[in-house]
């Protein structure tokens, strides 16, 4: 199944009916109702997924953005946070996006859990790369330093993840809604694959638990030579709930059209059935022509995802 995230175009309008015919008329039929996303759009929105004009797929949370948050800022209340007051606000948050993915007809909510406090590092290795440093012994040095520091100060961050994700499974099995992990872009960022594989383990005999890959986050760590994209999807095909699609320019620009960057599809694909929703996830800044062809160019290439 093929969807569309509201994060391209949300901010550029004020009516939310508005802001749907617009993806509409790209040649998709289901949204993503993404984080960012403010109150002020979602009666026009949920309209007319009311009168069936569109799908819903599922939403990203936090959605709505909270009131008090005055950008998009969907990692505001991390569930790994040291601030108390902090992980009850994201809880509730997500709470509140569970409720309104059931209300709304999604079938999952797609969350961040956190960081880990550490200096980050992976600008800086990304800057590195660029420079053609990523088979020096200076690359590696940094990198290893890098996942030590991280490995070091991990513990206490993925034991609150797992705690809130524990208190948010009772309510996703309630509403009937998938809560889906989702892969990241930055390795200081929770979960690293370790983790992920660590959280989908501690779940697996939750059905209401499992795994949001994301294209151009696990790209960007392939980039880094961090892991094989191939064999990350592979291994995580079990728990596997959907994902995010977009492209990198070489080695981290991420949330491009497809077919314009580095990632090869062919084999990554195949690991998403037509009932598994793949949701393109793009930059503002697109192009909407370009977003067209891009779209045209997929439904001839990989029909059997539509």
């Amino acid at each position: 199944m093929l969807a569309f995230s509201t994060c391209w175009n949300s901010h550029r309008h004020t009516d939310g009916e508005e802001m749907v015919r617009e993806i509409l008329k790209l040649g998709f039929d289901t949204i993503e109702l993404s984080h960012g996303l403010k109150v002020s759009l979602l009666p026009g929105a949920i309209a007319m997924a009311e009168r069936g004009d569109v799908k819903v797929s599922g939403l990203h949370n936090p959605c709505p953005s909270p009131v008090e948050v005055r950008i998009d800022a969907p990692d505001v209340y991390e569930f790994t946070s040291y601030r108390k007051a902090d992980r009850t606000r994201g809880n509730k948050m997500a709470i509140k996006t569970i409720e309104n993915t059931a209300k709304w007809g999604g079938k999952y909510v797609v969350l961040h859990l956190g960081t880990v406090p550490v200096k980050p590092f992976t600008s800086d290795l990304e800057a590195m790369v660029k420079e053609g440093k990523i088979h020096s012994r200076e690359y590696v040095a940094a990198k290893h330093k890098a996942l030590r520091a991280r490995e070091k100060h991990a513990a206490l961050p993925l034991k609150r993840a797992i705690d809130t994700v524990t208190r948010l499974s009772e309510h996703a099995k309630k509403h009937k809604v998938f809560l889906a992990i989702e892969s990241r872009s930055h390795f200081e960022q929770m979960p690293n694959e370790r983790e992920m594989v660590q959280i989908q383990k501690h779940f697996e005999d939750d059905p209401w638990v499992g795994y949001w890959h994301d294209f151009g986050h696990v790209q960007r760590k392939a980039n880094l030579d961090l892991l094989d994209h191939d064999e990350w999807l592979s291994c995580m095909e079990p728990y596997l709930v959907g994902g995010h699609l977009h492209d990198v320019q070489w080695p981290h620009r991420d949330h491009r059209v497809p077919f314009q960057g580095s990632i090869e599809y062919d084999a990554l694909v195949p690991f998403f059935p037509k009932e598994k929703p793949l949701v393109w996830e793009l930059s503002p800044r697109r192009k909407t022509e370009d977003v067209r062809d891009a779209f045209a160019r997929w439904k001839s290439t990989y029909p059997e995802t539509l």
